[in-house]
């Protein structure tokens, strides 16, 4: 047994993938709710408008925690329904926030512990309209801190754990570059009318870093002492495998994929500056640091929120001759999913991206350890979908070996990393509580260890995985 008595096990979710009532009690739209009603850009033409319901649900919620004897649960809050129009001189809609602070007060009753995530992607749409949202550094940053500020007063000493953004990568990459997440801005015509996926995702992530770093600084000023809470931001990555072992290259373009998607927004928080791998092949389409910026960013986590799913093999270009195009950012390189002797990384999925590999998780977990000075570390999100799940009848859905089987290998990784590798890990959220809107995936990929009715009324059925999670964890953490 190697994690600590204390260590923290328990579910994620966020706002807009589970909540529903996307204009009740005042809530106003995000960016999510207006991507969702363009064509074709979700799978299956669907929408957060009920999902999971759980606006109207949280007793049942929480019930669901209980039963399962989680620990912690992590759910973000939809900025739009705290402050509808979004910004630092917009109203406050108390009936959105008193939605999750009696959310809150439930999960104490019910001996669960919360952790809050700010911003989970879902934007106040006003904001994006206003002034271009996330690419406007002055106004999304005063506008982000207001919001944070409202929310720490408003929660005080009930939250301990606090996540100021949910993978900025997501909403710099995909949001920014490739169009396929809100706002959807590409340089690709085809897609949208507007975007410079050359430079808006290096805009974007720089801005979140700053608006990230400018939430801490007001709760250690104004809240930490007395409402001695922790604070940090949650990244994601996947692990990275040579295509050709044998190749120094493909060595060395693992590094810089792991730079690229990960160092790229760790690195300032940890050594005030971006890696020499990006700056050197993205120039000045990467903004540079100005000393008030990188003072506020540069040790601004108390811990590192860790989302992890899958691993890549890795084929290095440049030195095939390739030049990378002013779109690219993964750092000149494929990421494939089999390797030069043929072996595939892991299993198939319901998601394309994702292949599981569980010595992968550990792997990750020592890189981020290592390179960042052995950081206190929450695995805030981890799990999988499963091919063909959403078309299996239920019995069968409910007796999900794969889910259970991945998280029973992923917290072993895990539980070695710390055991044996020296990793200072204290906390797993399991992705996800129950099945929900999957993004531009819609409702067709599950990642629930409940599974969701949404044809039967939204009614929650746990999964195997739900029910046997607990005894995993129960092998890993030592008696107190």
């Amino acid at each position: 047994m190697t994690l600590n008595p204390d260590f923290l096990w328990g579910f994620a979710t966020a706002s807009y993938q589970i909540e529903g009532a996307p204009t009740e009690d005042g809530r106003g739209p995000s960016i999510w709710d207006t991507f969702c009603k363009i064509p074709g850009k979700i799978a299956d033409a669907s929408s957060g408008d009920v999902a999971c319901d759980s606006y109207h649900r949280s007793a049942e919620d929480i019930e669901l925690l209980k039963s399962i004897g989680s620990k912690g649960y992590r759910f973000s809050l939809s900025w739009s329904r705290i402050i509808p129009l979004g910004g630092r001189n917009d109203p406050v809609n108390e009936k959105g926030l008193k939605y999750y602070l009696d959310l809150v007060d439930m999960l104490h009753a019910a001996g669960i512990t919360p952790m809050i995530t700010l911003f989970h992607w879902d934007l106040p749409d006003e904001l994006d309209k206003r002034y271009g949202g996330l690419l406007n550094k002055k106004e999304f940053v005063a506008d982000f801190t207001n919001y944070a500020r409202v929310v720490f007063k408003a929660f005080g000493s009930k939250v301990k754990y606090w996540i100021t953004f949910n993978e900025p990568w997501c909403s710099s990459i995909l949001g920014y570059s490739t169009g396929l997440f809100a706002p959807g801005h590409t340089s690709d015509r085809s897609k949208s009318s507007v975007g410079d996926s050359s430079r808006e995702p290096w805009t974007v992530g720089h801005n979140i870093l700053v608006a990230h770093g400018s939430a801490v600084k007001v709760y250690r000023e104004e809240f930490k002492a007395q409402d001695g809470g922790i604070i940090g931001i949650t990244l994601n990555g996947d692990w990275v495998e040579p295509y050709d072992p044998e190749s120094k290259d493909d060595i060395a373009a693992c590094e810089r994929k792991l730079e690229f998607s990960i160092a790229w927004l760790s690195d300032p928080i940890y050594h005030g500056r971006y890696p020499a791998s990006m700056i050197e092949q993205l120039g000045d389409r990467l903004p540079t640091w100005d000393d008030e910026d990188i003072a506020l960013v540069k040790g601004s986590n108390d811990f590192y929120g860790m989302n992890h799913y899958c691993a890549n093999y890795i084929r290095d270009l440049a030195s095939q001759g390739v030049k990378p195009p002013p779109e690219d950012f993964l750092g000149n390189l494929e990421t494939l999913f089999v390797n030069k002797n043929g072996e595939k990384i892991g299993p198939d999925t319901q998601s394309f991206w994702l292949k599981p590999n569980a010595p992968g998780f550990r792997k990750l977990l020592k890189w981020i350890s290592d390179r960042n000075g052995k950081p206190t570390i929450y695995v805030t999100e981890n799990g999988t979908s499963l091919l063909g799940e959403n078309d299996m009848p239920r019995e069968q859905i409910l007796e999900d070996n794969f889910r259970l089987g991945y998280f029973r290998d992923y917290i072993g990784a895990m539980a070695q990393a710390v055991g044996e590798d020296g990793v200072d890990c204290r906390g797993y959220m399991a992705w996800s509580l129950m099945d929900n809107f999957e993004w531009a995936e819609g409702y067709e990929t599950r990642f629930g260890v409940t599974y969701v009715d949404y044809e039967g009324g939204q009614k929650r059925y746990p999964k195997k995985s739900a029910k046997e999670i607990g005894s995993i964890f129960a092998q890993h953490i030592k008696k107190a």
